[in-house]
């Protein structure tokens, strides 16, 4: 019995995506890996240079919002399982186009539901449909307390409402038709190739070119962080023995205010940097804070360390010191995606062939 499958992972072109799309197609050669990417603004096929001429992998451009072409995707090539990824992730562009997050997070969401539905109607058992989520669908903790995976949700923003109502429908489709499914929610992802619009690139970014680095109210904040990589083999380990019909909650463990992790991050970078130390944190520059802004988020791990052996690997420290390094060294990555080249580096691989 052969052991090829085809593997569809939406928004492998995007941060974590990328990470896991490498993961899969260094580790498991007899799986054909197809990268399904809207390329927005966060999509970089940059990201994937070092794999795109494998022989397991394929990129496909293409929309989760547009079901008939999701349709004929899924009657074109018959995918084993779905790692799905693909959504608008960024609080504050929620806030300020609601209408989008819903469109891609509920609508694309509900469209790959009934393309692998239909697809897998006859044989729905050999088949998974993972959904990737958020801790932000869980609402905000005080002072204690972490996020279990029977938290009652409690989204605050339009970006955790949406996620929030995509793994509804993820639930809904396990219970109604008897699909097989599995959920994840994580917390704060940081590492190499993440738009620079979050936090921890946007300081390294901003200290690096002298800018101010702008934090909310007075920083206090608090999120759980966790290693790019580290989440790629929670995944990787969740979509091969996770139990279908489970959400898994992953955390790093990795509690830090912002005003905290911003002076963490300067106090490294003055040192990476050759610069006194003290010059990096006097860019700091508070701004008004962000409308509903979560006042706490940390994550119970203690389902998928138990269930399935997976706990971090890397420390706090040994993590950002790895990603501010590799900001630092890839000065033109970071150029390339602000100043939109990257479309022309996907134009003459795909367009001009």
């Amino acid at each position: 019995m052969s052991n090829t499958k085809n593997i569809l992972i939406t928004g492998g072109a995007g941060f974590i995506g990328s990470h896991i799309v490498r993961l899969f197609v260094n580790k498991y050669p007899n799986y054909n890996i197809f990268n399904l990417d809207k390329l927005t603004y966060a999509g970089n096929l940059e990201n994937l240079r070092d794999v795109e001429n494998k022989p397991n992998y394929k990129f496909i451009k293409g929309d989760i919002t547009d079901s008939e072409f999701i349709n004929k995707l899924f009657s074109d090539i018959k995918f084993d399982g779905v790692i799905h990824l693909a959504a608008e992730s960024h609080v504050d562009r929620s806030i300020t186009n609601p209408g989008e997050f819903i469109n891609t997070n509920i609508i694309g969401t509900l469209n790959l539901l009934n393309a692998a539905k239909n697809s897998w109607a006859n044989n729905k058992n050999n088949n998974i449909f993972y959904h990737i989520s958020t801790d932000e669908v869980y609402g905000s903790l005080g002072n204690t307390g972490k996020f279990t995976e029977q938290n009652a949700y409690d989204p605050r923003s339009p970006y955790s409402a949406s996620k929030a109502s995509s793994d509804h429908l993820v639930r809904a489709y396990f219970h109604t038709y008897g699909m097989q499914t599995i959920i994840s929610n994580c917390s704060n992802n940081y590492g190499a190739n993440q738009f620079p619009e979050k936090l921890i690139p946007l300081v390294i970014n901003n200290i690096k070119n002298n800018k101010p680095i702008p934090v909310y109210g007075k920083g206090e904040n608090i999120r759980d962080w966790l290693f790019v990589e580290d989440h790629a083999k929670a995944i990787d380990i969740i979509f091969h023995k996770g139990k279908s019909g489970e959400t898994y909650n992953i955390g790093g463990n990795n509690e830090w205010k912002n005003i905290d992790l911003v002076k963490k991050i300067c106090e490294i970078a003055d040192i990476k940097l050759n610069r006194k130390p003290g010059e990096s944190e006097k860019l700091i520059e508070f701004v008004k804070d962000r409308a509903g802004h979560d006042a706490r988020y940390a994550i119970d791990s203690s389902k998928i360390n138990a269930e399935l052996n997976w706990q971090p690997t890397l420390t706090f420290e040994q993590g950002i010191k790895i990603t501010i390094e590799w900001y630092l060294k890839n000065e033109q990555w970071l150029n390339n995606v602000l100043s939109g080249e990257y479309e022309k580096y996907y134009n003459k691989q795909y367009k001009e062939r």
